[in-house]
């Protein structure tokens, strides 16, 4: 068999590697030819160039006709700093695009708190972030009908292999 695999993450995988976060086999395995490409908050000027993409691609998909992207959509766009990346991007045009009606495509950008549910952090920092929060929450007990396992749903056991996994330790205090 003749494969080539295609793979594609945010994280810096050589770092991973060091940090026995990821395989280093596998590591080498993947990293034949790779490719680096600066998030969008870097490349604003591409951003016309994507959103033309995403209307014809969308215009195709559900047979309206876009003779223009106004100007106002496209400077907003471009002052936007967007924590989800080219994805967000995508899915705020397709969201424009299907409640847009007429010629002229004009794209309403998210509230100021609507960002906040895109804030920039892995799996790991949200995770390690609430069981913190529910740690603090049951005064750093971790098992029992008062614990932080029970809070969570979780085993008392499963919740101190994640706490290990996620570097959870609580702070020796002296007085």
């Amino acid at each position: 068999v003749d494969a080539r695999v295609i793979a594609a993450t945010n994280r810096d995988l050589g770092k991973a590697v060091q940090e026995r976060e990821f395989r280093k086999d596998l590591y080498y395995r993947l990293n034949i030819f790779p490719i680096t490409i600066a998030p969008l908050r870097e490349r604003m000027e591409d951003i016309p160039l994507l959103v033309q993409s995403f209307v014809k691609e969308f215009s195709n998909r559900m047979g309206k006709q876009i003779e223009k992207i106004s100007s106002d959509s496209i400077t907003a766009l471009q002052q936007y700093h967007w924590p989800g990346n080219i994805r967000e991007l995508r899915n705020i045009v397709e969201r424009a695009m299907i409640i847009n009606k007429g010629k002229v495509l004009r794209i309403q950008m998210p509230e100021a708190g609507d960002s906040d549910a895109f804030l920039p952090e892995n799996m790991d920092d949200l995770q390690r972030n609430h069981i913190l929060k529910v740690l603090e929450k049951c005064r750093w007990r971790v098992s029992g009908s008062r614990g932080a396992a029970k809070l969570l749903g979780m085993n008392a056991g499963t919740l101190r292999f994640r706490m290990k996994k996620l570097n959870i330790q609580r702070e020796q205090r002296f007085h």
